[in-house]
């Protein structure tokens, strides 16, 4: 194995936060949970087949407490999203908004991005990955936890279908870099912006939570959009 692939299968981005459930997320983890939850037990799935359409398919890394990915979903209908997020409030709250909201284009796993993408996610289908405010694990000492790393690069452009893009946000600049200098030197891959800029924030993607308490800290915002092109 090689100590890329073993960083992937050992070291983890994320650590899990404590966190109180309210009653109104326990209650869509029980009731709405069995219509849109998934998990890695599932296996390879099939869009068309769980979102019973076929449709472009959108895939989000760490969905936080789900108010963004919700916008995005009921700002395109066309379609299918599905989020990915460690912690149970989070997936609960976002359980409860697609109650409220009525929507079927929202699919939820609650599990280890790297598992889920290794085991659940065919190959060159997703139009597209994002990858928005992730912890940026800032100490030097801590770089390896990052979870955009040369060997995450290569599992991102197996699942992308040819044309689909690849698309990361932070506050932190040292992070931007990194990622930047990551991708770069991922080899299939296509800087939308031209190499070696940040390309605009989007209008479509919504401004977070984490990326308005940055902006409080009067840090930056940087996006970056890689095209898989080979």
């Amino acid at each position: 194995m090689t100590e890329q692939k073993q960083h992937l299968r050992t070291i983890r981005s994320f650590v899990m936060r404590a966190g109180r459930t309210t009653l109104g997320q326990e209650r869509a983890l029980t009731e709405i949970w069995p219509i849109f939850g998934l998990t890695v037990a599932d296996g390879l799935i099939d869009f068309e087949q769980i979102f019973g359409r076929e449709a472009e398919t959108v895939l989000e890394i760490g969905f936080g407490m789900g108010d963004s990915l919700i916008s995005m979903a009921k700002a395109a209908p066309q379609q299918n999203f599905i989020g990915i997020e460690v912690h149970r409030p989070g997936v609960g709250r976002l359980l409860s908004r697609i109650g409220e909201e009525n929507l079927s284009n929202i699919r939820v796993y609650s599990e280890d991005a790297i598992d889920v993408l290794a085991n659940c996610i065919p190959d060159g289908e997703l139009h597209a990955l994002q990858l928005f405010f992730p912890d940026p694990w800032h100490k030097k000492k801590h770089h390896k936890r990052r979870i955009v790393q040369a060997d995450f690069a290569q599992v991102i452009k197996l699942k992308l279908a040819v044309g689909g893009s690849f698309h990361m946000a932070t506050d932190w600049q040292n992070y931007a870099e990194y990622m930047m200098e990551v991708m770069e030197a991922a080899p299939g891959f296509r800087n939308i912006a031209g190499s070696g800029i940040f390309s605009p924030q989007p209008q479509w993607r919504p401004v977070t939570k984490f990326q308005r308490r940055g902006e409080k800290l009067g840090h930056g915002v940087w996006d970056l959009i890689y095209q898989r092109d080979a």
